[in-house]
């Protein structure tokens, strides 16, 4: 800078108000404090990592901007995966019994909890059982007991159980709906709705090799057919993809006793389906 440069570059300083500076050396040093960001003292924002458009497997997943014209992603966001929690259970009694708490001692899904039942009848008998009868619905000995089949018509069960060589304690007995109908009237649709998913599950976690549904209503609803009785039995059917027969309620046995052959010759149908499912 020349000497005239030096005087007009003083004479602007004294026309902005200044009027002279000082030759020492500390004066010409300055400490500059820390650097304010622009906008007035907002916070400076942290330095962005640039993650690759194709990250290794085990980077973390989370949400990214789409609209970047360049080759990185900055500002990646980690998101917390979608958890589900899944019950597992070592055995089928374990996990037939997380049914029957779901259920409930006190269902109230239907109108029947107003209509007199006492408690909810839900299974009964060996969870890893090969056979599985499913009846209709709890009958006053059921409702009094808890237990399907106990009455009259559930001693002649027993004795049917017998013939083929098993116990009660080996198979696996429920029915259709979990509630003694007033009067032991027939369930009703909108009582079979509520209750089917149940009998579902139940099948679902036996995996039985065979049911033997007993009476109009189990086979029904089974089958989700309205043919009678007398049509369907002779024939392995499907439920849920474990092989059906359909066989008469023993309270009809126990009025109808000729027909008691016609049951046996489907009770031997059913062994038959069992132990080809064994083998």
């Amino acid at each position: 800078m020349s000497r005239e440069q030096l005087e007009a570059h003083l004479q602007f300083l004294a026309e902005l108000g200044v009027e002279g500076f000082r030759r020492e050396p500390e004066w010409r040093t300055r400490v500059l404090p820390d650097a304010t960001p622009v906008g007035r003292g907002l916070p400076t924002p942290p330095e962005e990592t640039p993650v690759p458009l194709d990250p290794p497997d085990d980077a973390p997943v989370g949400r990214v901007p789409l609209d970047r014209p360049d080759d990185t992603l900055v500002g990646r966001v980690p998101l917390d995966p979608p958890t589900t929690s899944v019950a597992v259970f070592a055995n089928a009694a374990d996990a037939l019994a997380a049914v029957r708490v779901d259920l409930g001692p006190d269902c109230q899904r239907c109108k029947l909890h107003t209509l007199g039942r006492r408690q909810v009848v839900f299974g009964v008998g060996n969870p890893e059982a090969d056979l599985m009868f499913v009846g209709e619905a709890p009958g006053a000995d059921e409702d009094l007991q808890g237990e399907p089949f106990v009455g009259k018509a559930g001693q002649l069960l027993t004795k049917i159980i017998e013939a083929i060589g098993l116990t009660r304690e080996q198979v696996y007995i429920a029915n259709v709906i979990k509630c003694r109908p007033p009067g032991n009237r027939n369930p009703e649709p909108d009582e079979i709705a509520q209750c089917e998913p149940f009998l579902r599950r139940q099948v679902e976690l036996l995996r039985p090799k065979i049911i033997l549904a007993v009476g109009r209503f189990a086979v029904q609803t089974l089958l989700q057919s309205s043919e009678p009785i007398g049509r369907l039995r002779g024939r392995v059917h499907r439920y849920n993809d474990v092989p059906v027969v359909v066989t008469y309620h023993p309270a009809y046995l126990l009025r109808n006793l000729p027909d008691k052959a016609k049951a046996w010759a489907d009770l031997c149908l059913a062994r038959a389906v069992m132990q080809e499912g064994a083998a």
